[in-house]
């Protein structure tokens, strides 16, 4: 899977590792900022695998203009200390991963700090989460919103629920809970980062 022009993407919280997938094989990715924000979707949630199988982390957010809130618009709640919460089922989840120590402090960092908007966070998320990969490709944001953009190739689906990522070709990789609940695909990057390490970049450019 490869591109020759740049893909489109939704912002997205902790991104999947199909998500990553799409940007290893880009020349470069945009990032929609101007679509008025849905619901139900990965762009403030994300899905780790913890001993009792899949969970979803979920920051709460404000739509400030309502349900016309522009994506670049939504606020993150402060109605409860998500972070704690978050970090401690990251924690929990991967500590006996092979590659948790190691990164940890760098995804830590994170859930430390005050963020007000969501797409700010998610943005800087994404680029912390790309330096810990190694993963080199530039990513820029929409200027204006474009429904059925011609010079990208469009994948802002993929953070709805409907989409079916069976289109994708996963390698399976090791999973601390694959004895109990098998392989499963298409979770957080972490999923993959803690327990693969340095092989991470590989295994999203399809190596």
């Amino acid at each position: 899977m490869n591109f020759d022009k740049p893909v489109l993407l939704s912002t997205s919280y902790l991104p999947s590792v199909h998500y990553f997938m799409l940007m290893a094989a880009a020349p470069e990715v945009v990032i929609e900022k101007h679509e008025t924000y849905p619901k139900r979707t990965l762009r403030n949630r994300c899905e780790i695998y913890t001993a009792n199988g899949k969970l979803p982390l979920t920051i709460p957010v404000t739509k400030v203009d309502g349900n016309h809130t522009r994506v670049d618009r939504i606020r993150i709640s402060d109605q409860y200390d998500w972070q704690t919460l978050h970090w401690r089922a990251i924690r929990i989840a991967y500590t006996n991963s092979p590659f948790y120590l190691y990164y940890k402090d760098d995804v830590e960092v994170f859930y430390k700090k005050h963020f007000d908007n969501l797409f700010d966070f998610n943005m800087k998320l994404l680029r912390g989460i790309c330096d810990l990969i190694g993963l080199e490709v530039k990513i820029s944001v929409t200027e204006t919103y474009e429904k059925e953009p011609k010079a990208m190739a469009d994948f802002r689906s993929i953070l709805s629920p409907r989409y079916d990522i069976s289109t994708f070709q996963f390698k399976t990789y090791y999973q601390v809970f694959a004895e109990r609940h098998g392989f499963i695909p298409g979770l957080s990057i972490l999923d993959l980062l803690f327990n693969m390490g340095p092989e991470t970049a590989k295994i999203i450019s399809g190596l």
